[in-house]
């Protein structure tokens, strides 16, 4: 897969993951999470559908960049594209973090979605909950979301939720 459906980028974001990252919203999303702060994300025929390659070039333009975000939209409603960017993410030493209305199990039990979810470093699961919506925590927008570290969950099979 050489391209990806986005709804656009943010080149310096401090809200979605630990440092300065580069954070890319992909376009659809079958949760339609009510009070999502991204609804226009959501229809699976918007954005703009974009050169993994190019958005690559562009994050390697910003030299401070460490990280990159996926965010939504849903970024595992398109897992092949998604593992082809992370793949070529990593290989470049990216951190990997994506935001997921999933849970870690539900994309563990999905082959698919499961081979771009084995790349990353950190998801943040599970959809967004109006009713258990908080400012106060780090890079979630509501409780019943996890942290998780990826790598170490996946080593030692138990979910690894991180601060």
């Amino acid at each position: 897969m050489d391209s990806i459906r986005i709804a656009g980028v943010v080149t310096d974001s401090i809200v979605d993951g630990p440092g300065v990252r580069y954070t890319i919203f992909t376009q659809g999303c079958s949760h339609k999470c009510p009070g999502c702060h991204n609804p226009q994300t959501h229809d699976y025929n918007g954005g703009i559908l974009v050169s993994i390659e190019d958005i690559i070039k562009d994050i390697e333009s910003f030299k401070y960049i460490k990280g990159v975000t996926f965010s939504g939209g849903e970024p595992f409603d398109q897992p092949k594209p998604l593992a082809a960017f992370i793949d070529k993410l990593k290989s470049k030493g990216y951190h990997i973090l994506a935001f997921s209305g999933y849970t870690f199990e539900q994309l563990s039990k999905n082959p698919e979605k499961f081979e771009a979810l084995k790349k990353i470093d950190v998801l943040i699961d599970g959809k967004f909950d109006i009713n258990l919506k908080s400012l106060d925590l780090k890079f979630r927008g509501s409780g019943n979301q996890r942290m998780i570290d990826v790598q170490e969950t996946l080593k030692t099979n138990q979910i690894t939720e991180m601060d």
